[in-house]
Protein backbone atom coordinates (compact mmCIF):
# COMPACT_ATOMS: atom_id res chain seq x y z
CA UNK A 1 0.00 0.00 0.00
CA UNK A 2 1.64 3.66 -0.75
CA UNK A 3 1.09 5.65 1.95
CA UNK A 4 0.65 9.56 1.23
CA UNK A 5 2.50 12.18 3.25
CA UNK A 6 0.05 13.70 5.45
CA UNK A 7 1.98 17.00 6.63
CA UNK A 8 -0.86 19.13 4.88
CA UNK A 9 -3.78 17.83 6.66
CA UNK A 10 -4.83 20.11 9.72
CA UNK A 11 -4.33 18.98 13.66
CA UNK A 12 -6.64 16.82 15.22
CA UNK A 13 -8.67 18.53 17.85
CA UNK A 14 -8.52 17.37 21.24
CA UNK A 15 -11.32 15.00 22.03
CA UNK A 16 -12.37 12.29 24.76
CA UNK A 17 -13.31 9.82 21.65
CA UNK A 18 -10.40 9.79 19.77
CA UNK A 19 -8.04 9.80 22.28
CA UNK A 20 -10.10 6.25 23.49
CA UNK A 21 -10.04 4.70 19.78
CA UNK A 22 -6.22 4.91 19.27
CA UNK A 23 -5.15 4.02 22.73
CA UNK A 24 -7.55 0.81 21.65
CA UNK A 25 -6.78 0.21 18.72
CA UNK A 26 -2.90 -0.41 19.99
CA UNK A 27 -3.54 -4.17 20.67
CA UNK A 28 -7.25 -4.24 19.11
CA UNK A 29 -8.78 -3.30 15.70
CA UNK A 30 -12.55 -2.42 17.27
CA UNK A 31 -12.61 0.19 20.20
CA UNK A 32 -16.37 0.29 21.66
CA UNK A 33 -17.39 3.18 23.81
CA UNK A 34 -18.73 2.23 27.18
CA UNK A 35 -22.55 3.43 26.61
CA UNK A 36 -22.32 0.70 23.18
CA UNK A 37 -21.22 -2.16 25.69
CA UNK A 38 -23.98 -4.16 25.61
CA UNK A 39 -24.90 -4.05 22.03
CA UNK A 40 -21.53 -4.46 20.54
CA UNK A 41 -21.23 -7.72 19.46
CA UNK A 42 -17.71 -7.40 20.13
CA UNK A 43 -16.30 -11.10 18.79
CA UNK A 44 -18.26 -11.43 15.84
CA UNK A 45 -17.42 -7.65 15.02
CA UNK A 46 -13.39 -8.74 15.15
CA UNK A 47 -14.46 -11.46 12.41
CA UNK A 48 -15.57 -8.83 9.99
CA UNK A 49 -12.66 -7.20 10.69
CA UNK A 50 -10.11 -9.50 10.56
CA UNK A 51 -11.69 -11.29 7.03
CA UNK A 52 -11.75 -7.81 5.45
CA UNK A 53 -9.24 -7.59 2.63
CA UNK A 54 -7.71 -3.87 3.88
CA UNK A 55 -6.83 -3.12 7.76
CA UNK A 56 -9.97 -1.91 8.64
CA UNK A 57 -10.07 0.50 12.31
CA UNK A 58 -13.16 0.64 13.84
CA UNK A 59 -14.60 2.86 16.68
CA UNK A 60 -18.36 2.57 18.11
CA UNK A 61 -18.90 5.87 19.81
CA UNK A 62 -21.54 8.32 20.22
CA UNK A 63 -22.12 11.09 17.24
CA UNK A 64 -24.06 14.11 16.85
CA UNK A 65 -24.09 17.99 16.16
CA UNK A 66 -23.45 18.57 18.99
CA UNK A 67 -19.65 17.46 19.06
CA UNK A 68 -16.71 19.19 17.10
CA UNK A 69 -17.56 17.65 13.98
CA UNK A 70 -20.80 18.81 13.93
CA UNK A 71 -22.47 15.96 12.63
CA UNK A 72 -19.87 15.28 9.37
CA UNK A 73 -19.13 12.25 10.79
CA UNK A 74 -16.48 11.60 8.02
CA UNK A 75 -14.92 14.46 9.39
CA UNK A 76 -14.49 12.42 12.41
CA UNK A 77 -13.42 9.26 10.60
CA UNK A 78 -10.45 11.76 9.26
CA UNK A 79 -9.30 12.72 12.53
CA UNK A 80 -9.40 9.23 13.87
CA UNK A 81 -7.25 8.12 10.91
CA UNK A 82 -4.65 10.90 11.35
CA UNK A 83 -4.73 10.45 14.81
CA UNK A 84 -3.96 6.45 14.61
CA UNK A 85 -1.26 7.16 11.70
CA UNK A 86 -1.89 3.87 9.40
CA UNK A 87 -3.43 3.38 6.41
CA UNK A 88 -6.81 1.24 6.43
CA UNK A 89 -10.56 1.95 6.26
CA UNK A 90 -11.44 4.08 9.40
CA UNK A 91 -15.24 3.12 10.33
CA UNK A 92 -17.28 5.06 12.93
CA UNK A 93 -20.52 3.77 13.89
CA UNK A 94 -23.46 4.27 16.79
CA UNK A 95 -26.37 1.81 16.52
CA UNK A 96 -28.23 2.17 13.65
CA UNK A 97 -25.62 4.35 11.35
CA UNK A 98 -21.53 3.31 9.54
CA UNK A 99 -19.62 5.79 8.28
CA UNK A 100 -16.43 5.37 6.93
CA UNK A 101 -13.70 6.54 5.00
CA UNK A 102 -10.72 5.12 3.34
CA UNK A 103 -7.41 6.67 4.26
CA UNK A 104 -3.86 6.48 2.43
CA UNK A 105 -5.71 3.41 0.84
CA UNK A 106 -6.06 2.21 -3.27
CA UNK A 107 -9.81 1.63 -2.04
CA UNK A 108 -13.20 2.44 -2.44
CA UNK A 109 -15.53 2.72 0.78
CA UNK A 110 -19.49 3.89 1.27
CA UNK A 111 -19.40 6.99 2.81
CA UNK A 112 -22.41 5.33 5.25
CA UNK A 113 -24.84 2.79 5.15
CA UNK A 114 -28.26 2.60 7.32
CA UNK A 115 -29.59 -0.53 9.78
CA UNK A 116 -33.30 0.00 9.58
CA UNK A 117 -34.22 -3.19 11.37
CA UNK A 118 -32.74 -5.24 14.75
CA UNK A 119 -29.42 -6.19 12.76
CA UNK A 120 -26.76 -7.02 15.02
CA UNK A 121 -23.75 -3.99 14.91
CA UNK A 122 -21.63 -7.27 13.66
CA UNK A 123 -23.97 -7.44 10.65
CA UNK A 124 -24.42 -3.48 9.91
CA UNK A 125 -20.19 -3.75 9.93
CA UNK A 126 -20.39 -6.73 7.30
CA UNK A 127 -23.02 -5.03 5.04
CA UNK A 128 -20.57 -1.61 5.23
CA UNK A 129 -17.60 -3.26 4.70
CA UNK A 130 -19.20 -5.77 1.73
CA UNK A 131 -19.26 -1.52 0.35
CA UNK A 132 -15.19 -1.80 0.34
CA UNK A 133 -13.55 -2.27 -3.32
CA UNK A 134 -9.53 -2.12 -3.60
CA UNK A 135 -8.16 -1.08 -6.77
CA UNK A 136 -5.09 0.83 -7.99
CA UNK A 137 -7.16 2.75 -10.08
CA UNK A 138 -8.42 4.63 -6.99
CA UNK A 139 -6.31 7.18 -5.47
CA UNK A 140 -4.43 6.44 -2.36
CA UNK A 141 -5.04 9.76 -0.59
CA UNK A 142 -5.34 10.66 3.42
CA UNK A 143 -8.83 11.23 4.56
CA UNK A 144 -10.03 14.22 5.26
CA UNK A 145 -9.36 16.30 8.16
CA UNK A 146 -11.10 20.08 7.45
CA UNK A 147 -14.59 20.74 7.62
CA UNK A 148 -16.59 20.82 4.35
CA UNK A 149 -17.13 24.44 2.93
CA UNK A 150 -20.68 26.13 3.93
CA UNK A 151 -23.09 25.34 0.91
CA UNK A 152 -24.13 28.32 -1.27
CA UNK A 153 -27.55 28.48 -1.25
CA UNK A 154 -29.58 28.49 -4.37
CA UNK A 155 -31.49 31.37 -5.86
CA UNK A 156 -32.88 31.21 -9.03
CA UNK A 157 -32.49 34.60 -11.26
CA UNK A 158 -35.59 36.40 -11.65
CA UNK A 159 -36.80 36.30 -15.85
CA UNK A 160 -35.59 40.28 -16.91
CA UNK A 161 -38.61 41.74 -18.78
CA UNK A 162 -37.51 43.39 -21.27
CA UNK A 163 -39.37 46.41 -24.01
CA UNK A 164 -39.37 43.43 -26.78
CA UNK A 165 -41.57 40.95 -24.13
CA UNK A 166 -43.42 43.58 -23.49
CA UNK A 167 -44.32 44.46 -27.05
CA UNK A 168 -44.64 40.68 -27.78
CA UNK A 169 -47.08 40.36 -24.78
CA UNK A 170 -48.88 43.43 -25.82
CA UNK A 171 -49.19 42.13 -29.31
CA UNK A 172 -50.55 38.72 -28.52
CA UNK A 173 -53.01 39.89 -25.84
CA UNK A 174 -54.36 42.64 -28.20
CA UNK A 175 -54.73 39.32 -31.57
CA UNK A 176 -56.10 37.46 -28.84
CA UNK A 177 -58.36 39.98 -27.86
CA UNK A 178 -59.50 40.93 -31.66
CA UNK A 179 -59.99 37.01 -32.32
CA UNK A 180 -62.75 37.31 -29.38
CA UNK A 181 -64.44 40.16 -30.34
CA UNK A 182 -64.30 38.50 -34.14
CA UNK A 183 -65.73 35.60 -32.82
CA UNK A 184 -68.42 37.23 -30.41
CA UNK A 185 -69.63 39.38 -33.22
CA UNK A 186 -70.17 37.09 -35.47
CA UNK A 187 -71.96 34.52 -33.29
CA UNK A 188 -74.23 38.15 -32.31
CA UNK A 189 -74.76 38.56 -36.58
CA UNK A 190 -75.71 35.21 -37.28
CA UNK A 191 -78.72 35.34 -34.27
CA UNK A 192 -79.68 38.77 -35.35
CA UNK A 193 -79.47 37.10 -39.04
CA UNK A 194 -82.52 34.45 -37.92
CA UNK A 195 -84.23 36.55 -35.89
CA UNK A 196 -84.76 39.03 -38.40
CA UNK A 197 -86.81 37.55 -40.91
CA UNK A 198 -89.25 36.25 -37.97
CA UNK A 199 -89.98 39.53 -37.16
CA UNK A 200 -90.66 40.67 -40.77
CA UNK A 201 -93.07 38.21 -41.29
CA UNK A 202 -95.28 39.15 -38.38
CA UNK A 203 -95.38 42.75 -39.94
Amino acid sequence: MLAVPSAAMAAVPTDARITAATKAWASSPLSVDPDYASVADTEAMLGEIRSAPVPVYVAVVPTGTWFQEKGDTALLAGWLAQANGKPGVYVVMDENTTYGVAHELHAYVSRSTYSTGKQPMSGQLSDYLDTVKVNDRYDAEPARTTPLPPETPYRSEPDRFTVGDALRNGFGAGVLGLMGGAILAGVVLGVAALVAPKRGGRS
